[in-house]
């Protein structure tokens, strides 16, 4: 294999996709690459992906490999730190077999990652996924302890100008398949006319439909400059102490927001708030909610998550994988059938009209006319 092209790279996965273009080789520094990222790299269409670290994670079968080199991107595994330092933003890199250039020059090189072995590998993972599992139970009980003031009123949610009270609310989170679900809950959106929730790039999520959020709530470091200043009421989420790192790439944009301190994750708190203020229903669309979804975001337990859903649960509605519901395909017999059942009746018009019938009879001596028969 050879290929050469523009050397786009960043640390965060999600911050490259935005300035990708096909014609590119993408360099990420993306440990145990999850499905998302994944599929975010291959709407992209780049054909070469390098990552500087383990693409294949060692604890659990994450299909974020699998998903770029079953689609036909070349990926280069564990390509090593150093790369990321070596090469600049723009600049023009060769890529032969499983080796990185630069101006001639073996800059670094790494495993190119076949699907036999991405399978073989998944599959020695998934042997010892029950040791994983122990583990990560005992870190959410053993969090969940230390956090469960969360859900008994310790935790102070902010006045939002926004009504949550009486109304559904829809929480839009950049998850696996939210795009899918999304769509498939269109009707929903449009008829009920939800409190619009985005988590952080779930507001970038809703735009891409046609939908503006009413509230963005989240560290906003994978949101848009746009979306931030779309018009929604804006929601820090802070640690605990009330830090809140998000507040300085708002303040640099001379935008207000509120501040949410809380442990937990961001669309934890997006559920604690409209729960909160009242609202009937909660529907959720690309949340994490399992043992695979936390460690492919790098977490080893799940406690604030498990808190939040014991006291949300009542109005809680996890459209996660609903598009996977159903599928319609229409068969072309029954496609056969609704022509025919359209057409009857227009056959049996014309057969009985009296004006009809006369009409045809000087269709046809017309046409017998200018044939000459």
């Amino acid at each position: 294999m050879y290929y050469k092209g523009i050397a786009r790279i960043d640390k965060r996965t999600k911050n490259l996709v935005k300035r990708l273009i096909s014609s590119d080789i993408a360099i990420i520094d993306h440990k145990d690459l999850d499905e998302v990222a994944a599929q975010s790299l291959l709407e992209t269409k780049v054909r070469i992906v390098v990552n500087a670290s383990h693409s294949l994670s060692e604890d659990y079968p994450n299909p974020g490999p699998l998903v770029l080199v079953g689609s036909g991107v070349h990926l280069i595994d564990n390509a090593g730190k150093e790369i990321m330092s070596a090469i600049s933003e723009g600049q023009e890199i060769e890529i032969v077999e499983n080796r990185i250039l630069l101006n001639g020059e073996l800059i670094a090189e790494g495993k190119l990652l076949s699907i036999d072995y991405i399978k073989e590998k998944m599959l020695e993972t998934q042997k010892h996924i029950n040791r994983v599992l122990s583990k990560f139970v005992q870190n959410t009980l053993e969090y969940a302890q230390n956090e469960v003031g969360m859900i008994l009123g310790e935790v102070e949610v902010p006045e939002t100008r926004t009504v949550f009270k009486n109304k559904h609310t829809l929480i839009v989170v950049r998850g696996k398949n939210y795009k899918e679900d999304l769509n498939a809950i269109t009707s929903y959106i449009n008829e009920v006319k939800p409190v619009l929730v985005a988590v952080d790039g779930g507001a970038d999520a809703l735009m891409e439909f046609g939908y503006q959020p009413d509230v963005i709530i989240g560290d906003m470091d994978s949101i848009s400059d746009k979306m931030l200043r779309c018009g929604a009421e804006l929601i820090v989420h802070a640690y605990p102490n009330g830090k809140a790192p998000g507040l300085e790439r708002l303040n640099e944009l001379g935008l207000s927001a509120l501040v949410f301190p809380a442990p937990g994750t961001s669309e934890d708190i997006a559920m604690l708030l409209a729960y909160e203020k009242g609202t009937d229903l909660i529907v959720a669309v690309g949340t994490h909610s399992n043992m695979y979804d936390f460690l492919e975001k790098g977490r080893k337990g799940m406690s604030s998550t498990f808190l939040v859903r014991l006291k949300v649960g009542s109005v809680l509605v996890d459209a996660k994988g609903v598009s996977q519901l159903y599928k319609s395909n229409i068969k072309v017999r029954y496609l056969a059938q609704i022509i025919l059942a359209a057409l009857l009746p227009f056959t049996i018009v014309l057969v009985i009209s009296p004006t009809t019938r006369e009409l045809l009879r000087l269709l046809y001596i017309q046409f017998r006319l200018i044939l000459g028969i």
